[in-house]
């Protein structure tokens, strides 16, 4: 398979990977409090659509932490893994991964650091409820630096080891 089929694969499961573990942290956690309504899709994307009267401002900041929380969970596993994944033989699988564990790394803390303050708050507003939302972003700016130093030692170094080994 040609390497740029395999880049188009991989951003593809990178982008359903990424709304199958945010949101579908959402929607395990709306559910398990009863407060589900419908699953919007938007474009490209998908929202949990919940009955925001029926919960408190802690709840609704929980509901809004639980998507980055599994995201960032994902995103450390899979980078303490990337060794192990290496390994496979399947290129595709290997960028399928690679493009994971990208999106899984950077794509919250870069969203709710930088780009919520151009684009609206989504998750951010929860967050919000929950400690001042200058303190959240710059949380996730720091996580954010820290996730490409992450990204840059680890992940780049082991993938890139991976496909010239081949």
């Amino acid at each position: 398979m040609k390497k740029r089929i395999r880049q188009y694969i991989g951003l593809l499961s990178a982008v359903l990977a990424y709304y199958a573990v945010h949101e579908g942290a959402h929607l395990i956690y709306a559910l398990s409090i009863g407060v589900f309504r419908q699953i919007n899709f938007m474009g490209i994307g998908m929202q949990i659509g919940i009955y925001e009267e029926r919960m408190s401002d802690i709840g609704l900041g929980i509901f809004c932490s639980v998507g980055v929380a599994a995201t960032m969970i994902t995103a450390y596993v899979l980078t303490l893994t990337s060794a192990q994944i290496c390994k496979a033989k399947s290129k595709t699988f290997k960028a399928c991964m690679y493009y994971i564990t990208i999106a899984m790394l950077l794509l919250d803390p870069l969203y709710l650091s930088i780009l919520c303050g151009f684009f609206g708050g989504g998750d951010m507003n929860g967050i919000a409820l929950l400690l001042p939302k200058w303190l959240a972003r710059s949380f996730f700016g720091v996580l954010l630096v820290i996730n490409c130093v992450m990204f840059w030692k680890v992940v780049l170094l082991k993938y890139k080891e991976a496909f010239v080994e081949q």
